[in-house]
């Protein structure tokens, strides 16, 4: 099942498997912005991560003494969504905690995705519900892909980054799957970064940010863009299949991160978890925007 959303500008449509961001289409240039899943390449269009943000060591994490298997990315991206509200250009949907996630992650939860257009903007925002008696662990974050080229015009290597943001950023190396915070650093947050295959050799880049940062895919070539903006969010990663030729680049927003290299493997103490007393509400978003 899928939804849609829209105004005169602009056509929005979101999946009910993941609650999943699946086209965003501009009506006066037909350019469609959001990758179209080909397996071939990678299957999906903009998951939602929940409740875990990139890969845990072994695949699995301890609570209180337990042992829990949980995949890459967590479960959301994978369970059907329901409606809960939908107007001409807002779509709300939720998914909570039931039998089958408690057996990977034993937290009683809500989580509710809210997409809203304004003009040719989308805002997606999250609220995560501690439903439960206990505290909660988890992370959240968006994985949405873009395709390179936009519209068809030029070439993957014809396009860049546009970054305006902090000042600063950190620089968190991956070792395999995983997070060497060891071997992290500050430099100067650039203004770009030229978009090729090689850049991703090492798989995704991830950066610590800090405030408001906006992120922009663009090109000499043509005038149309795309950028991803949010007010906070500690994590964001960039990344396209290496050394596939996958005609998209993804700008992941995260409230989480992957184990590091040396993680104790407790939920806990994992880095870049957030945490949620009984009956407390998380809220965080970003805002995609075309051109």
């Amino acid at each position: 099942m899928s939804w849609v959303i829209e105004n005169d500008k602009v056509k929005v449509m979101i999946n009910s498997k993941g609650g999943e961001l699946a086209s965003f289409i501009s009506k006066e240039t037909d350019v469609e912005y959001i990758w179209q899943a080909d397996p071939e390449f990678w299957g999906r269009h903009a998951p939602v991560l929940f409740p875990i943000v990139g890969k845990l060591n072994e695949d699995c994490y301890s609570y209180k003494g337990e042992s829990y298997p949980l995949g890459q990315h967590g479960f959301a991206r994978d369970r059907e969504f329901m409606l809960v509200e939908q107007t001409d250009n807002s779509l709300k949907v939720n998914l909570k905690s039931d039998a089958v996630s408690l057996k990977v992650y034993p937290f009683d939860f809500e989580l509710i995705l809210t997409y809203t257009l304004n003009d040719k903007n989308l805002t997606c925002d999250y609220e995560v519900k501690n439903t439960g008696d206990e505290t909660m662990y988890f992370g959240i974050g968006g994985h949405p892909a873009f395709n390179i080229p936009l519209g068809g015009q030029g070439s993957f290597d014809d396009y860049y980054f546009e970054i305006n943001g902090s000042d600063e950023w950190t620089v968190y190396p991956l070792e395999g799957a995983y997070i060497n915070k060891e071997q992290s650093y500050i430099e100067k947050t650039p203004d770009e970064i030229r978009i090729n295959r090689e850049l991703f050799k090492g798989d995704a880049l991830v950066f610590g940010t800090k405030g408001k940062q906006e992120i922009s895919i663009k090109s000499d070539l043509t005038s149309a863009s795309v950028k991803l903006s949010y007010d906070e969010m500690p994590f964001v990663g960039l990344w396209s299949p290496y050394a596939k030729e996958a005609p998209f680049v993804c700008i992941e927003p995260w409230c989480g991160i992957a184990d590091t290299t040396c993680a104790s493997g407790d939920l806990s103490e994992k880095f870049g978890t957030n945490r949620l007393e009984s009956q407390e509400v998380f809220t965080n978003g970003y805002t995609i925007s075309v051109k």
